[in-house]
């Protein structure tokens, strides 16, 4: 029996079709798997000193939670810029012009260095008295205060290991950042504990140690990634810091173009949850304890997504300079489904942990049963909130490999501040649902805005569209 010939076809091109997408979803883990443990890594000094401040008592947690949601409202501004390295590198680099991956890393470092010096007087000068302004404790306020004096510091040194980071995952080497954060964990909890506590023969400095252990594994974790992007194979052949002194102004601009959007929609985001944050300080310190806790553990799970968001960027970005608009879309959708994916098989697993987790932060102190159960509560309705949060991060990092980012800077404003925040309030405080009707908030936010930009790389990548806007 004869075939006829549409069917010959047909079952020819479906074996392909099939083994280009095994072959992007291998591709796509494989880039992966290393940035998504370097986030894992960086959150797990995080937690750590999170959980070596949880032993001080509910006012330094309270405290901690307000110097972060001062901090990264300044950290955002700057995260933004040096993560558009990554697309201009991934891009140059699918293009094959190395020295316009050099470049992208010039101008990033330049980026960091100029708004980083001042930031960090910002922080300084500015943190606590702004906490006051917004009707915070004196108590911890003052608090909040000293942790973020020795914590402001670490800005410009996380910047550029971002910024250089993220040319090695450009070039398609993101081990190295990897092994130098997983370096710093161990180094980075002995040093917290023994300046928070007064080890070793260090003096106790309690939460002013804390932010001082960071800054000082920050800093070391910037020299060490620096020396091998410039000496070690295959880095050095970029020779990233040649010619660092020369001034590149159109491609500086052109960062800027990309990261100043993404900066500003990771601030509508950040500044969501960071309201959501002084929200919860006026319920009372319990709900603000829980709450932290709660996100901490949510941030945890989000490393994965971000790691996978961050390999979409360089996948979709090298397909960017190769001009094959089928990868772009192919290798987009292919890493949204694993984040989904992943972020549901989590939620599952935390929703069954829910009454354990809590007690790694809180220890067994029966004062913080009511903190405890809060957690609890909060970890199961953020069942949404996880996959949700897990798809807008991937989907943003393919649209941001397309340097698509004006568009998700408006979805943003949409979906956190015209939607999401007034749910917060609602249902926080007329509704009087209390820290659960904030995190219903939360949640709704989310679904707007991981379902606009899932549609959003749909629409740009279908048919034969321009590769970049």
């Amino acid at each position: 029996m004869t075939l006829p010939g549409s069917l010959i076809a047909a079952g020819a091109q479906a074996p392909a079709k099939s083994s280009v997408w095994r072959l992007e979803f291998i591709e796509t883990v494989r880039l992966a798997v290393p940035m998504a443990l370097t986030q894992l890594g960086q959150v797990a000094m995080m937690t750590t000193d999170l959980a070596l401040i949880g032993r001080i008592g509910d006012e330094a947690v309270a405290a901690a939670a307000l110097t972060h949601t001062v901090f990264f409202s300044v950290f955002v501004l700057g995260l933004g810029l040096v993560s558009a390295v990554a697309p201009l590198a991934a891009q140059a680099y699918g293009a094959r012009q190395p020295r316009l991956v050099r470049r992208s890393l010039r101008v990033g470092l330049w980026v960091a260095v100029a708004t980083g010096i001042p930031a960090t007087a910002a922080l300084l000068i500015g943190g606590e008295p702004l906490l006051l302004a917004t009707g915070q404790s004196a108590t911890t306020a003052a608090l909040a205060g000293h942790y973020l004096d020795g914590l402001a510091w670490s800005l410009l040194p996380s910047w550029c290991f971002i910024a250089l980071r993220s040319f090695m995952g450009a070039v398609n080497r993101p081990e190295p950042a990897l092994w130098i954060t997983l370096a710093a964990i161990p180094a980075n909890g002995a040093l917290a504990y023994a300046l928070i506590h007064g080890a070793f023969g260090l003096p106790s400095l309690g939460l002013l140690g804390a932010g001082l252990a960071t800054t000082l594994v920050a800093i070391g974790m910037c020299i060490a990634v620096a020396w091998v992007a410039s000496a070690r194979r295959p880095f050095r052949k970029y020779r990233v810091f040649g010619r660092f002194w020369r001034a590149d102004w159109p491609l500086g601009a052109r960062l800027v173009k990309i990261g100043a959007p993404i900066s500003g929609a990771i601030a509508l985001e950040f500044g969501m949850f960071g309201a959501a944050a002084l929200l919860m300080g006026r319920i009372g310190t319990t709900a603000l304890a829980a709450h932290q806790i709660a996100l901490q553990v949510a941030s945890i799970m989000f490393m994965v997504p971000l790691g996978i968001s961050l390999a979409a960027t360089v996948r979709v970005g090298q397909a960017v300079g190769r001009c094959d608009s089928r990868a772009a879309r192919r290798a987009g959708f292919a890493a949204i489904v694993l984040g989904g994916a992943f972020m549901a098989t989590m939620t599952l697993l935390v929703a069954l942990t829910r009454h354990d987790i809590p007690h790694f932060f809180l220890g067994s102190d029966t004062s913080a049963a009511e903190t405890a159960r809060l957690v609890a509560s909060l970890l199961v309705l953020g069942a949404s909130f996880f996959i949700f949060d897990g798809i807008q991060t991937v989907a943003n990092g393919a649209l941001r490999g397309r340097n698509d980012t004006r568009v998700p800077l408006l979805f943003a404003a949409l979906s956190f501040w015209a939607i999401g925040f007034p749910f917060c309030y609602g249902f926080g405080f007329p509704a009087g649902l209390g820290p659960t009707g904030v995190w219903i908030g939360l949640t709704i936010g989310l679904v707007v805005y991981a379902s606009l930009l899932v549609w959003r790389f749909h629409a740009l990548t279908r048919g034969r569209k321009p590769l970049i806007p």
